[in-house]
């Protein structure tokens, strides 16, 4: 397991997001991790790891991205800030500033599979594979439970 540097509001704090593989996220959510995609709704009807939660870290709005206000809201809404959770979403930018937020509001066993659902490319311009690329498991289907409304919802938000 890698660990990387993200540094907080408060100049003086660093924590530490740690990083995982999508062998170790598989492992950590087979032991009971939340999945947590934080891309669009829209990315997630699109095929997702089995059994996450959507909860995007961004919205899509006038053809591009704005923050999600209500994103550590409606995860703190549903779920346990010692639960052991596992962010991820396209190509890694977004879980990392997930995981960051989580980290900041008080969430303390956060992974990022910093590679991300569809994979991304390394500082040498390597190809890494995510998710998807490595042939695992897909979940197209997705219950009121796992959609963003859904959990929405079960955090009050509705």
């Amino acid at each position: 397991m890698l660990f990387g540097r993200v540094l907080s509001k408060h100049p003086a704090t660093v924590q530490l997001v740690k990083i995982v593989t999508t062998d170790e996220a598989e492992t950590l959510v087979s032991a009971g991790a939340t999945f947590v995609d934080v891309r669009t709704p829209e990315e997630f009807a699109d095929g997702h790891v089995p059994g996450a939660i959507n909860v995007p870290v961004s919205l899509s709005q006038g053809g591009g991205m704005v923050p999600n206000a209500e994103f550590v809201d409606v995860v703190s809404g549903v779920l346990e800030k010692g639960a052991t959770l596992v962010v991820s979403c396209k190509a890694g930018g977004r879980s990392a500033r997930a995981g960051a937020l989580l980290e900041q509001a008080g969430f303390t066993n956060v992974a990022d599979m910093s590679v991300g659902f569809d994979g991304r490319r390394d500082q040498f311009g390597r190809a890494q594979p995510g998710w998807r690329q490595e042939g695992r498991t897909i979940e197209m289907e997705a219950t009121d439970e796992q959609t963003y409304a859904g959990v929405r919802r079960r955090a009050g938000k509705s």
